[in-house]
């Protein structure tokens, strides 16, 4: 039996404005490639930029914002810190109720669409707390690699 590899982290301090979207969705898909991750890059892309958003809009102004992607042997997880000690609530597993023809819909006070969207294309999300506030997370699946010949 192949022993798995240890989980590899990247730390990317985010600036404080405009430009945090942006350059978290590049530096999120780079790090997925250096992590050597295959965990879909796109909706990674996607699922940050709505933290990053959300923490710019709750963070105090000029407050530090951290990019965390940690690969695990079976998922990848994408984390943004901030300084805000306030939890967010509505994250986790969603009902998956879609097979029966069931749309749920999220309660006003669970959050918006960006939460929706990031509790229906995870395979996980939640929040923590953290000595200097919190962390928002979700994790996606790795993919199986195609095998070349």
């Amino acid at each position: 039996m192949q022993d798995l590899p240890a989980p590899t982290t990247w730390h990317i301090a985010l600036p404080h404005g405009a430009t945090a979207v942006p350059v978290a969705r590049a530096m999120v898909r780079t790090a997925l490639q250096d992590l050597r991750a295959t965990a879909d890059r796109t909706t990674a892309q996607l699922l940050t930029a709505e933290l990053v958003a959300n923490a710019l809009k709750h963070a105090r102004e000029g407050a530090p914002i951290e990019l965390v992607v940690v690969r695990g042997p079976a998922d990848c997880r994408v984390e943004v810190h901030d300084g805000d000690p306030v939890l967010v609530e509505g994250l986790g597993e969603p009902p998956d109720l879609s097979s029966y023809g069931i749309h749920v819909a999220v309660p006003a006070a669970a959050g918006g669409r960006g939460l929706l969207l990031i509790r229906s294309l995870s395979s996980a999300s939640g929040c923590r707390a953290t000595a200097g506030g919190k962390a928002v997370w979700f994790t996606l699946p790795e993919q199986q690699r195609m095998l070349q010949h």
